[in-house]
């Protein structure tokens, strides 16, 4: 009984610093990807977004992988679609 008590402590700390690991790190790790997935499937033609690399332009078209973008010259790009990170804010 004397061992099960002194483990009691220590395992109160293990899940109370696994339940730390899961609210700090992986559930917001998890909402930024559910928004980001959210962000890739509604692009759409005439929207302005940024990408990764810090881009600015506007949708042309969209296909399932890749988007093409206008950029402030008039030149069109096409970028891979997982490089949007954000539309752009008026």
């Amino acid at each position: 009984m004397e061992q099960l008590e002194g483990l009691a402590p220590m395992i109160l700390f293990l899940v109370l610093m696994v339940a730390a690991i899961y609210f700090l790190m992986i559930r917001p790790q998890r909402k930024r990807q559910k928004e980001q997935q959210e962000l890739l499937e509604r692009i759409r033609s005439g929207e302005k977004v940024i990408t990764s690399s810090g881009i600015y332009g506007q949708v042309e078209s969209v296909s399932e992988d890749t988007v093409v973008l206008k950029v402030e010259s008039g030149a069109t790009i096409r970028v891979a679609k997982s490089s949007v990170v954000a539309k752009q804010v008026k």
